[in-house]
């Protein structure tokens, strides 16, 4: 297991130290209620007392219920500064737009508001002069579960390096809430939703295949699968190269 307070301290010296040399005044993150963000806001908020979080609930219900309680919860504990924006008549609009356009299958459908929630974290960031922590970490960034210029976008991330299995570690040693804690992960992209069910291994092989340890063949398969057809999600830009 990590020390977790040597890992407090030097990752709040890191945050500081991006803050330093960018020049900004703030940090904002989305305060989505989860696990991720609410380790990244507690770091961030010990690294910079102006950091602001935002909870963006669009279409699920559980948006609007359980991770807007959790996220004030989080928020609530730590002294973090909060703000909500309704994103549903967003993606609505957005919806009626390509409404004759194109027909959205359910990978587009999906993408819609993760993309609108970071459009919206970057319009503060501008207008007050911060910087936008990323909530992305590795056990998810290994088989790309996150969105592409959505919840994939950032200006640093505190938390990159670190499994799903380390992030709980992690909150335990915080004393997080418990609601963020023992709540099933979910990107709550559509009511019902779960992380582990959606991809098809629990967070728990999935970190144990990362770790090196043996899982069943049939996980392995599914997380190897996963990692490979995301690989575009983890490469730069491709850009032409003169010569």
């Amino acid at each position: 297991m990590r020390n977790y307070k040597i890992e407090f301290e030097n990752r709040v010296a890191f945050i500081k130290s991006v803050l330093c040399e960018s020049g900004a005044k703030g940090i904002v993150y989305g305060n989505s209620g989860g696990k991720d963000s609410a380790l990244v806001g507690i770091l961030c908020k010990a690294a910079c007392d102006n950091t602001v979080g935002i909870i963006l609930p669009c279409t699920s219900r559980r948006n609007y219920d359980e991770d807007t309680a959790d996220a004030k919860v989080v928020a609530k504990k730590y002294n973090i500064e909060t703000r909500t924006v309704d994103l549903t008549p967003v993606k609505e609009s957005e919806l009626k737009a390509l409404d004759g356009v194109a027909t959205l299958n359910a990978a587009a459908l999906s993408n819609i508001a993760p993309r609108l929630r970071m459009l919206t974290l970057y319009a503060i960031a501008a207008a007050e002069n911060r910087l936008v922590a990323g909530t992305g970490n590795r056990s998810e960034a290994y088989v790309g579960y996150f969105t592409k210029w959505g919840d994939g976008a950032h200006d640093f991330n505190p938390i990159v390096d670190l499994t799903v299995t380390e992030i709980y570690e992690f909150l335990h040693y915080l004393d997080a809430p418990k609601c963020v804690i023992e709540k099933a992960p979910s990107a709550a992209l559509f009511d019902g939703q779960t992380d582990e069910t959606e991809m098809g291994v629990t967070y728990a092989e999935l970190d144990a295949y990362l770790s090196g340890k043996a899982i069943e063949e049939e996980k392995k398969k599914i997380i190897e699968r996963m990692h490979k057809a995301s690989e575009h999600k983890r490469m730069g830009i491709s850009v032409y190269t003169y010569k």
